[in-house]
């Protein structure tokens, strides 16, 4: 029998590479979704007999039924019901929705899937303790997709997290590893983009840029291995062949390493330790030989500072931080500022009073966190209005 699954976020990279991975013999898809690329999801839809599509834009939702002429497609825009698509739980779910507007729909399909594989960094950082209790009282397996988070998850599944004394994430450096403090504050948009070693989209390009990347996966991590920050270091790593080094109680330190493809943790998400299935994977002496671990520059990537902000606990700061970084980050892509200003007004909406205050707010349901996002950005936008835009 056929296992089912559906892709969140099927028309992204994530879901992109997913669907290169699976065999049609073993799986059948029940739903794909997509925010704005209707033309795409039908056309993975019609190559996989996908009998169900979700299309949230509401413009894209109707050229999709307009141009669509598989009459077995059933097209159904954001205020669907995954009742009436889901009469019986699947086997697999992966949520690669990007953004707040991936919290949602993670959050709704946990009760009806087996396992969920999440790439939505959103999920896992603003509303962990929500999605936490969510797997447990359904019962449903969680796989992390990032690759690092992913590297520490098949390691520490075999091992209890009490033996672990620290772990290391490692971080590429991005395009300007090699640049001095000067030449950084000039970059412009399209060095930030060619990053050196991973194929990313813009937005998380730029993240990668001022390393807050690595800092939303070092707040990933605490959450879900149930660490503390101090338990939690990054180094620098430009090859980015080792992802993960956990080190044990016992003085023994894991190195877990593999090739610069989302393809290995998306695919063993997928098929896990089954002996069946294969990808090919030849370790690379060379760069095994010239590892070039080193610590981060705080001058040169000094959002790394805003961790020394966040306490072990959870509280709604966390989206705090997500939303003002997504906003700012759209304001340099819109050239509407420089690279430069990326860190100084993220700390400055950061340090403002009537944010600090959801350091002591916890997280309740998942419509706080997205009324708070809209808050931001309003803030924001105002912001930007009386000061970049007259």
């Amino acid at each position: 029998m056929k296992k089912k699954l559906a892709i969140l976020g099927s028309t992204g990279s994530i879901g992109s590479i997913l669907l290169s991975l699976i065999n049609k013999k073993k799986f059948e898809i029940v739903i794909l979704s997509a925010n704005k690329d209707y033309k795409k999801i039908l056309l993975q839809a019609n190559l996989f007999n996908v009998k169900n599509i979700i299309i949230n834009d509401q413009t894209s939702f109707l050229k999709a039924i307009d141009i669509n002429k598989n009459k077995k497609i059933r097209i159904f825009n954001k205020n669907y019901d995954l009742k009436k698509i889901i009469k019986k739980k699947i086997d697999y779910t992966m949520s690669s929705i990007t953004g707040i507007d991936g919290l949602k729909p993670t959050f709704e399909i946990i009760k009806f899937t087996k396992k969920i594989a999440i790439a939505n960094k959103e999920s896992l950082i603003c509303a962990w303790p929500l999605i936490n209790k969510e797997l447990k009282k359904n019962n449903t397996e969680f796989v992390p997709v990032d690759s690092e988070h992913f590297s520490i998850w098949t390691d520490i599944k075999r091992n209890s997290h009490l033996n672990i004394d620290k772990i290391y994430l490692t971080a590429s450096g991005g395009p300007l590893l090699n640049y001095d403090k000067k030449k950084i504050n000039k970059a412009n948009i399209s060095s930030i983009l060619n990053h050196p070693t991973w194929k990313m989209g813009k937005k998380i390009s730029v993240d990668s840029a001022t390393m807050m990347n690595k800092c939303f996966e070092v707040m990933e991590a605490k959450n879900i291995f149930n660490f503390k920050y101090n338990q939690i270091k990054i180094l620098i790593h430009p090859d980015s062949y080792v992802h993960a080094i956990v080190v044990y109680r016992s003085g023994i330190s894991k190195i877990i390493t593999h090739d610069t493809t989302m393809k290995i943790p998306i695919f063993n998400s997928l098929y896990g330790d089954t002996k069946s299935y294969k990808i090919n994977n030849e370790i690379d002496i060379i760069k095994l030989n010239n590892l070039n671990f080193q610590n981060v520059d705080l001058k040169k990537f000094p959002m790394i500072k805003c961790l020394k902000i966040l306490s072990n606990t959870h509280n709604l700061y966390y989206t705090i931080i997500v939303s003002t970084n997504d906003c700012i980050v759209n304001k340099f892509l819109e050239k509407k500022i420089n690279f430069k200003d990326i860190p100084r007004l993220i700390f400055n909406f950061l340090d403002k009073r009537k944010y600090k205050k959801y350091k002591k707010i916890v997280v309740t349901s998942i419509d706080d966190i997205i009324d708070l996002n809209k808050l931001i950005k309003s803030d924001i936008n105002q912001y930007f209005l009386k000061h970049y835009e007259k």
